[in-house]
């Protein structure tokens, strides 16, 4: 069964943006881009909310980004033909590889784990992790954590009285300090 995962940057105080909806702390260095970069290759699908798929149109045209480097031409060279499913009460249509959801997160988890395919079904967004978290569908939790404390925002995990045991399976730190951590859910 394709496993599912929710992999974002967090401060250390656990927001993926800061209280002014800001999250310009969290530019990778190369090494953390290149690792993003290979950590996509692993994903067969990715879902996300409407403010993730607005954020990440800006790696739909690489050619008008005249200023790409060849790591970000190779993200995008990745991204791009990557399906996505985009969660949204208020867009009518999307572009690229994306298609609007037509259910629920845990209705379009179940559909893509009957389809044939061995890759991941990646989550991006707190908001539509924390409704797959509810549900017992995240399989893994991929933390990149920066040094910096934002003092409020969005925050990486929800806020739910769950309790969720967790298996450390990697660990990573990076020359620019940022650590990365994975869990895998306990069952």
């Amino acid at each position: 069964m394709r496993s599912v995962t929710y992999s974002m940057s967090m401060s250390l105080d656990g927001y993926i943006v800061g209280p002014d909806g800001g999250f310009d702390w969290t530019a990778p260095d190369p090494d953390v881009f290149r690792f993003w970069i290979d950590e996509i290759r692993q994903v067969d699908v990715h879902l996300m909310g409407r403010k993730l798929y607005e954020t990440m149109l800006y790696w739909e045209s690489p050619e008008q980004e005249p200023s790409f480097d060849e790591a970000e031409r190779e993200w995008a060279a990745l991204w791009n033909p990557l399906p996505k499913v985009v969660f949204s009460t208020t867009l009518s249509s999307v572009q690229g590889q994306a298609r609007l959801a037509s259910g629920s997160v845990a209705q379009e988890i179940e559909r893509l784990r009957a389809e044939p395919g061995e890759g991941e079904i990646a989550i991006g967004g707190a908001t539509l992790a924390a409704e797959a978290a509810a549900a017992g569908l995240i399989d893994e939790y991929r933390v990149m954590v920066y040094p910096v404390l934002v003092g409020g925002g969005i925050p990486f995990f929800p806020r739910q009285e769950r309790h969720v045991d967790l298996d450390l399976v990697e660990t990573r730190t990076f020359n620019s300090k940022i650590v990365h951590l994975r869990y895998r859910v306990a069952r």
